[in-house]
């Protein structure tokens, strides 16, 4: 078997698959594309007996990896490279920040994706939406959902907009917004032009935004930009998209949410909508269903709009974890 310093990084992730069994590394080929998984699989058909000596090497080499990308996250290179020093000296820090920048390119913010939305939302609720925009393509997504859901209707759907159409920004501007907002770059931008934004950014914060918020960006972009808007709706999901999952799939969305939401939920949504739940019932479950609609009388839109988004919430998570495919813009199915 060759050496440690031999080892290509595909042949050292196949002795790490190995070496954690096959119920760890299933749920982490469950993240990778096909490609990777065939180059994978490759790597650890022809893998032949592992030391005991080598297989510790790439664990040992893993875990410092793995700890060097959190120390980074949780206080940059410099943090990261001062407790790796103390844990296993300079050199050795050296080489895992090496192997580990090499592959990682940190991203422009870095100092402000640690601060509380609300925090940040008082620093740039007074900026331009473009410069709201850039901000908001570079942060965490959880955090820019509730930052968009807090700034006004109006503003929310032309930052959506320009997140949408967002494409590469120089760094000399990315830098200028940075100082504006009194931060430093966490690294140098090491290529000419950096890229973020685009229709996946918005996606990923209208995924986690509210049903109120999300609706009005909707509704406005409908009216300002509907090619926009539908390339945006075509990769994401929403309350009104139940009409398009199979039967089988509706099914097994009932059965993980709560009656009361389904009940709530239906109080503002379309006859059509209300048949495919319905159909998808027991009669008895239905008729119980229509009983709970009958005698909940009046409800805030609130509480309408934060059922829905659970049931969406519920339906991603089946997605994401393979027990329904959601085809965008055409079918789904049940994967059995």
């Amino acid at each position: 078997m060759a050496q440690m310093k031999e080892l290509t990084g595909k042949q050292k992730a196949a002795i790490l698959l190995i070496s954690i069994g096959p119920d760890m590394s299933a749920k982490i080929f469950k993240h990778l594309d096909n490609e990777q998984i065939e180059e994978l699989t490759l790597e650890i058909a022809n893998m032949q007996k592992i030391g005991t000596e080598l297989k510790n090497k790439v664990l040992s080499e893993f875990y410092h990896l793995l700890q060097a990308n959190d120390y980074i996250s949780s206080g940059g290179i410099k943090y990261a490279r001062e407790i790796l020093t103390k844990a296993v000296g300079e050199k050795e820090a050296d080489s895992i920040l090496n192997r580990l920048t090499a592959n990682l390119q940190v991203r422009p913010f870095d100092n402000i994706r640690k601060a509380d939305p609300d925090q940040l939302l008082n620093f740039i609720q007074g900026e331009h939406p473009q410069t709201i925009a850039l901000i908001l393509s570079y942060i965490q997504p959880s955090q820019a959902s509730q930052i968009i859901s807090a700034l006004s209707e109006e503003i929310q759907s032309d930052v959506a907009k320009r997140i949408a159409l967002m494409d590469r920004t120089s760094p000399e501007i990315i830098k200028d917004v940075e100082n504006v907002l009194e931060k430093k770059l966490s690294s140098v931008i090491t290529n000419e032009y950096a890229s973020a934004g685009g229709i996946d950014s918005i996606v990923d914060i209208l995924n986690q935004v509210d049903r109120g918020t999300e609706k009005n960006i909707f509704d406005q972009l409908d009216e300002k930009d509907p090619d926009l808007s539908e390339e945006i709706k075509k990769k994401m999901f929403v309350f009104e998209d139940i009409v398009v999952l199979s039967d089988k799939a509706v099914q097994l969305v009932l059965r993980e949410v709560e009656t009361h939401d389904v009940a709530l939920a239906l109080k503002t949504s379309g006859e059509e909508v209300e048949e495919v739940i319905f159909n998808n019932m027991s009669s008895r479950a239905s008729e119980m269903l229509k009983e709970d609609m009958e005698y909940m009388g009046p409800v805030r839109i609130r509480e309408v709009e934060d059922a829905q988004q659970r049931i969406v919430n519920v339906i991603r998570q089946l997605e994401e974890s393979g027990e329904i495919v959601i085809a965008r813009g055409g079918e789904s199915e049940l994967v059995v």
